[in-house]
């Protein structure tokens, strides 16, 4: 019983993770896009997955400026690339996340190092099919999703493009992965699948009831640590407060084995906010505090 009620407030309450995000509603002409910065759009065709997206490159200020040409940078990849730089191409809330103005404003005031952020597009209706690792809940009519390949997928695909074109700092201590609901998913994963290529999780709203709790499991025990990640969740994100409840229970295991694996509060942060919902807006107002804490220390590494 719990189950089903976990699994029908679940798709009811997070519909930004099940249904709506794979509605690929047409953007009207007449928005003016939010995005800021120098912001550079590639073309990408996957052979992992059969398909295209594109792949939008955020690059710090004065990137092209002669006194810089040597200049390498570390770099944060971002899933549902549509939503975090222009609130034109997202296609639920027409919210964005705010990542161009955070990271500007941020590095202007000298909290995070300069960076190149990276918004990696979903693919549409096949979103949940690239990012989740597992089915999701207890659903058995559902197809058996591709997600096992996205961390190849980033690190065969996305990454070669961006490191090819751009000036980046290679290897985990340089390196982040971040997403939310679904991406959340995809990030967590990405992290414990290559734990040598990305350091940094900025994991937002995570639906850590996939696969039955799988994801949960996956991280007991940790054997190849991270650098940091930043994990949050909010207390209103399903319909139902026991729902809400039970899997901010999920998020408090995640930290637990964490915990277990010898992360600390400088390298590992929950933050639980009660009043918060599963929507663009409440990662938008979380992204200053995890960006500081997931950059704010960060120096240049060797790769290792």
């Amino acid at each position: 019983m719990r189950t089903t009620l976990l699994c029908l407030a679940l798709c009811a309450g997070l519909s930004l993770s099940c249904a709506a995000y794979a509605q690929t509603a047409p953007v009207a002409s007449a928005c003016e896009s939010s995005a800021t910065g120098d912001l550079r759009v590639h073309r990408l065709t996957s052979r992992i997955f059969g398909n295209e997206r594109n792949i939008r490159v955020l690059l710090p200020a004065g990137y092209d400026d002669p006194a810089n040409q040597d200049r390498r940078y570390p770099v944060l990849y971002m899933l549902d690339g549509q939503n975090v730089f222009d609130a034109c191409l997202s296609e639920v809330s027409k919210h964005e996340w705010g990542l161009d103005e955070a990271v500007q404003q941020l590095v202007a005031d000298r909290k995070i190092p300069p960076l190149i952020a990276v918004g990696v597009d979903h693919a549409g209706k096949d979103r949940g099919h690239e990012y989740l690792p597992y089915k999701d809940f207890d659903d058995a009519d559902m197809a058996e999703p591709a997600g096992k390949q996205f961390p190849d997928f980033m690190t065969q695909e996305v990454m070669p493009l961006v490191d090819g074109r751009y000036r980046t700092l290679a290897g985990r201590p340089n390196t982040g992965i971040g997403g939310s609901s679904y991406g959340g998913v995809a990030s967590l994963y990405a992290l414990l699948a290559k734990p040598n290529t990305f350091g940094y999780g900025l994991i937002e709203s995570p639906v850590l009831a996939v696969g039955m709790g799988q994801l949960v499991r996956d991280t007991s025990p940790l054997i190849a640590m991270p650098e940091k990640v930043f994990l949050a969740f909010g207390g209103k994100e399903a319909g139902d407060p026991a729902v809400s409840e039970r899997l901010i229970d999920l998020v408090r295991l995640v930290e637990t084995n964490f915990r277990a694996a010898g992360f600390d509060e400088s390298n590992f942060r929950v933050v639980v906010e009660a009043d918060a919902m599963h929507t663009e807006a409440a990662w938008e107002k979380r992204l200053p505090g995890a960006l500081t804490f997931l950059f704010g220390e960060w120096k240049p590494q060797p790769a290792r």
